[in-house]
This record gives structure tokens, sequence and C-alpha cells, in this order.
């Protein structure tokens, strides 16, 4: 901008500096004129008067005068000529300066146009340059299509103390999971979970997910720990604790709900800034705790809706609702000493359960802060044939947990579980072959409660320890125990201790 400013001003000096040394030229001709008109008249009027008055001596004095002027005149002259040509030289040397700047400005443009071009033919012939040819093994590069393999080891060490318990300890490898995972195309995901134990090994699940059957739903096939509340899809290495809540044991087995069928999951439309979501699940009703006696093998239709929403940004809230129905037809029944099965017309069995969960994270200590509490409440409505009479009759139980956790460091976890479970009083549930406990119990006053704190020790992402104090009483069921776990999981390959 300033390089533009001065040509400027030197453009204007040279245009306007001809023109006033054409008038000043013209100014000093006019007077030089002017002059010699006068000195004209003077010598006239002197060469007059001279004749009138002196004759020719001043005559010769007034011719040497005049002539003296005109000298003068002429050296003026002289000088003024001078001074307009160099004035002339000086407007010509700022204008090849001009012209000079002028030149430079275009040449460094041109010299950048030339550089940028250079590089747009590098860039293309690079882009042009055929790809290099990698010769590999064909039978090498199979092992891409290797499903992923993951091992995780759950071994706890306890110690117990409760009347009439003759084993107080024991060291249990309780499972050796080995978890396989893979796509299978863009769309389709294949997982499967194998637990090996020190007396046997079984399928715990293996489905297939196929991602976007409709916009916003998933269909699941295949053997799937069911979406029961919030930890029942959990494997037990990947729970908070060292097992199961107590209620969710008592109703559904240790092993939780976890059955065979198809499961569609449906991102249902958000409501403001809240978050929902279906599944549909049904599924062979197998479960021996609920099931037991479905002879026909009836499905099971599980519900569960989730609802989600962010109330901070360092804070969420989740709720949700599950219910859970399936038959039976098949029954034990007594008479007099002999026991037999018989069929009925199916009689219902429900399970109702809600789950409500609150995550505070600072998102700038999110790795070093955090506390959670997580409840679950679950009720129980088995409807049943009374072995004596065939009368029907129905079992109702419930039970909750809660528990609160927090993170102390980036490492260390500390948590306290409190679980309670309620059964219902049958006066014939002690009759072995009915074997209704601990759904039914024959004391009417019965009831079990057990609290918990623990604390956890991530050594890295792939090896954790756990210990953990439960103290449980009640009524009418086990006798009071204490017991202390030591709990230690691993994990080798790419997931890590997957929650399911």
């Amino acid at each position: 901008m300033i390089l533009r400013i001065s040509l400027g001003i030197v453009l204007c000096m040279t245009l306007l500096m001809p023109c006033c040394l054409a008038d000043e030229a013209a100014r000093r001709m006019t007077t030089a004129a002017a002059d010699d008109e006068v000195a004209g008249r003077q010598d006239q009027d002197l060469g007059i008067a001279q004749d009138d008055a002196n004759g020719p001596a001043d005559l010769a004095q007034l011719k040497s005068l005049i002539a003296e002027l005109r000298r003068r005149l002429d050296e003026m002259k002289g000088q003024h000529a001078a001074e307009i040509a160099e004035l002339r030289r000086e407007i010509e040397k700022l204008a090849r300066g001009r012209r000079k700047s002028e030149k430079s400005e275009e040449d460094d443009l041109e010299l950048l146009r030339s550089m940028a071009e250079e590089e747009a033919a590098k860039v293309e012939e690079k882009e042009q340059l055929p790809e290099e040819t990698v010769f590999k093994s064909g039978g090498l590069s199979l092992q891409a299509l290797n499903p992923e393999i993951s091992v995780t080891g759950d071994m706890i060490t306890f110690y117990r103390d409760q009347k009439g318990t003759r084993a107080r300890s024991d060291f249990d490898f309780r499972t050796l999971g080995i978890h396989i995972e893979s796509y299978l195309d863009p769309y389709t995901r294949f997982k499967s979970a194998v637990p090996v134990t020190e007396n046997f090994a079984k399928l715990g699940e293996a489905y297939l997910t196929r991602f976007g059957v409709l916009p916003d739903v998933n269909l699941t096939l295949g053997k799937f720990r069911q979406q029961f509340g919030v930890v029942n899809r959990w494997h037990k290495h990947g729970l908070d604790q060292v097992d199961f809540p107590l209620a969710l044991r008592s109703i559904f087995g240790d092993g939780g709900l976890n059955q065979s069928g198809m499961s569609v999951d449906w991102a249902m439309p958000s409501i403001g800034e809240t978050a929902q979501e279906l599944t549909v699940q049904v599924t062979n009703g197998e479960n021996k705790r609920l099931f037991d006696e479905n002879g026909r093998n009836t499905p099971s239709v599980l519900l569960h809706y989730k609802n989600y929403r962010d109330v901070s940004k360092d804070t969420y809230m989740e709720w949700g609702l599950t219910s859970l129905v399936g038959w039976n037809d098949e029954w034990q029944v007594l008479s007099g000493v002999d026991t037999w099965r018989t069929e009925r017309d199916r009689l219902e069995t429900w399970v109702l359960g809600g789950d409500f969960t609150v995550l505070w994270e600072p998102t700038e200590r999110m790795r070093y802060r955090n506390l959670e509490w997580r409840s679950e409440l679950y009720y129980l409505n088995h409807d049943i044939l009374d072995p004596y009479d065939l009368s029907k009759d129905s079992v109702n139980a419930w039970g909750a947990y809660s528990y609160v956790q927090t993170k102390l460091t980036r490492t260390w976890d500390v948590g306290l579980r409190f679980d309670y479970y309620e059964p219902d009083s049958k006066d014939y549930a002690g009759l072995p072959e009915i074997a209704l406990a601990p759904l039914a119990v024959e004391d009417s006053e019965a009831y079990r409660w057990q609290v918990g704190p623990y604390v956890t020790w991530f050594q890295s992402p792939f090896v954790r320890f756990r210990l953990e104090y439960n103290h449980a009483d009640g009524e009418g069921m086990e006798a009071a125990e204490d017991v202390v776990f030591f709990q230690m999981i691993f994990s080798a390959g790419p997931h890590k201790h997957e929650r399911y």
C-alpha cells in the first residue's frame, strides 16, 4: 500500500512538473521581453536625452550600460535553461524509477505464478504415478478373516463364617470365559461367550445382530442374557461386585435370565432432550426357576423400556421398566404319599421390574472422580397348582438392591451395596417334591437382607483385584453369615472386560 501511494505521488509530480517549468519559463521570457522593451525605450529616451542634453559622450555611456544589462539578462537566461534541464533530468529519473518498480512487482507476481504452477504440476504428476504393487502370500492374508478372540479369567478366594457350615474357605477359579466376536459384513455382527469352569463347559451366549433392519431398529437372534433391568445383561466378570444381587439370584437363579430366541431393539424418537429405547424379546421359556413346568415349550415375552436424559454436562439419569410373561402347564401333585406330574391349562408367570441410575462424572476429571447410584426392584407373580387339591394358587415374592460407588483415583473404586429379598409363604413349600424355595418358604415372616462394602483396584485395563465383605441376616431362610471375598479378574485380548 505504501509503495502504491509513493508511486502515485511521483506520478503526480511527474505530470505537474513540466507544466510548472513551462509556466516559469514563459514567465521569465515575458519578463525578459519586457526588460528588452524597457531597455529599448530607455536607450531611445537616453539617446534623445543625450542628443538633446549631453551629446555623444552620454550616449556612449548609455550604450555601455545597456550592453551590461543585456549580458546579465543572457546569463540569467542560461541559468534558467540549466535549471529547466536539471528538472527534466530529475523527472526522467523518477519516471524510470516508477517503471522499474512496476516491473519489479510484475516480476514478483510472475515468479509466484510460476512457483504455484510448478507445485501444481508436481502434485498432478504424483497423483498420476501408479501405486506400488505389494505382493503378499494369499494364505497368510487369510488370518484377517479370523474372528477376534478374548479370554477372561474370574477367580475368587473366600472365607465364610456361618452356623452349620463346615466348608469355611475355598479357592475357586469360577470362570474362564472364551469370548469370540466378528463383523460378518458391514451390517451384521456375531458374538459368543463360552464359560469354562473346573467341572464343565457350556454355551453362555451366541448371537448374531443385524443392524438397521428398519430405521433405528436392530434384530438379534441366538442365545443371550436378556435385558431385564440393567445388571442381568452383564457377565459376572463385568459386575461392580463379586456376584449378582440377592433378589435377582433368588427369582431367576444364580445365573440370571439367559434364554434363546430373538430380540428387537428400537431407538424411539426423542422427546426433547430425552432419549428412549424399547426392547422386545421373544425367547424359549427355559429358565428353571420360573418355567420348569413349561412342558409345551411356550415362548416367553419380555418388554423393556429405557429412558435416558443428560441432567447436566456432568450428570446423566436413566430409568427403565421391564415386564416378563411366560406360561407353565405341567405340575408336581401329591396323592397320599405318591407324586406325579399332571397337565392343565397354561398358568401365567409374571416378573415386573424397575431400574434407576444416576451417574455424576465431571467432564474435566472423569478419569479420576465420579459417583454412581444404581437401584433395581423385582416383583414376581408365579401361578401354580396347589399340590393337594389341584386348585390354582400363586407365589408372590419381591426384592430390591441399591448401591453407591465412587472413584477415588484413576485406579481405585469403593462402593457399598444393600440387598433385600422377601419370599412368599406356603405351608407346602418345604416338600422336597415341590421345591418352591427360595420363591416361597414355610415361614410367614421370612425375609433376608445383605450389606456389602467393597474396594476395587485396577492394576491396568487388563487386570483388576477386588476385596469385598458381605454380611447377611434375616428370618425364616438361611442362617446369618459373614463372607470375605478376594477376587482376581484378568483379560487377554482386544475386548478387555466387556460387560456383555
